[in-house]
């Protein structure tokens, strides 16, 4: 099947861009990479009347630091996050969980933040933002604004962003000091979209024993990146290992309200996220060094 017509725009600066997205509204979409939108006009599941591909904005595919804030633009390519010396560096996780978005190919043209625009709830990206706090930079032609991944993602497909509005910017805060880190995720076939999928970090005090910090966000068990927060407070303060762990994927199992489709059950998604916790939390752990004590 072919697309329906369209009118295809290609603005080459970000006030341009926002212009013709508060001029057309609701009968725009926006192209990036195009690896979740093309299937879509393919199968005239979407049918916008003007396409406005982004792709030639001046800015919106660096990636760089600001102080201890990752800052990719919206359009930075998937593999070119992945590669990025000062992401395999400080944000080792976000290397970790890139490297299992699809496959090569698709990561060299699919960009980072149309990953997280998409948001598709079994998608690694988004559950990466949602355990790193990020922060997602939107703009509009009257200004911009900034939005926790908790307000950010709605529910299935569905952002905060208005029909007006363009994702710009994801912020990612540095991980905790000297945290373990670990992406891990069950699906049929290599590159397929997880069953369930797990972003994990883990900190510990000074004396290497006792849980300083835990984030746990998953992806596969509901309309959004799922923040298991009972978890992570239950692994504060505890000896790091496998009682803890366990009692945290217990919790983390209690929290999560999987649907049933035809790939898996609710159960067994539900079964997998105290799996994948345990051994996230186990191999965060044995990456994680100790804080240093300021005594």
């Amino acid at each position: 099947m072919k697309p329906a017509r369209f009118e295809y725009l290609d603005p080459t600066t970000l006030p341009e861009a926002l212009a013709l997205l508060q001029q057309y509204g609701d009968e725009g979409k926006v192209l990036a990479g195009g690896q979740s939108l093309l299937p879509l006009l393919y199968m005239r599941l979407a049918t916008p009347r003007y396409l406005i591909d982004v792709n030639r904005v001046a800015g919106l595919d660096a990636v760089r630091v600001e102080g201890d804030t990752l800052c990719i633009g919206a359009v930075a390519r998937q593999r070119a996050v992945e590669r990025a010396a000062p992401v395999q560096a400080g944000w080792p996780l976000v290397a970790e969980a890139t490297r299992l978005v699809g496959h090569v190919p698709i990561r060299n043209r699919g960009t980072f933040g149309g990953s997280v625009a998409h948001a598709d709830p079994s998608a690694e990206l988004p559950a990466v933002v949602a355990a790193l706090d990020g922060t997602l930079r939107v703009a509009s032609a009257q200004g911009e604004r900034t939005l926790a991944a908790d307000d950010f993602f709605l529910t299935y497909l569905t952002t905060a962003v208005e029909p007006t509005e363009l994702l710009v910017e994801v912020r990612l805060p540095a991980p905790p000091p000297a945290s373990g880190w670990a992406f891990l995720e069950v699906s049929r076939r290599q590159g397929d979209f997880a069953l369930v999928g797990v972003a994990c970090l883990l900190a510990l005090e000074a004396d290497g024993r006792h849980v300083a910090a835990a984030r746990l966000a998953f992806t596969g068990v509901g309309g959004t990146p799922l923040r298991a927060r009972d978890a992570e407070a239950g692994l504060v303060g505890a000896v790091a290992g496998p009682d803890a762990f366990a009692h945290a994927a217990t919790l983390a199992q209690a929290a999560a309200e999987p649907d049933s489709d035809l790939h898996a059950s609710a159960d067994y998604r539900r079964h997998l996220v105290g799996v994948l916790a345990r051994r996230a939390l186990a191999r965060a752990h044995e990456r994680a060094r100790p804080v240093p004590s300021t005594a």
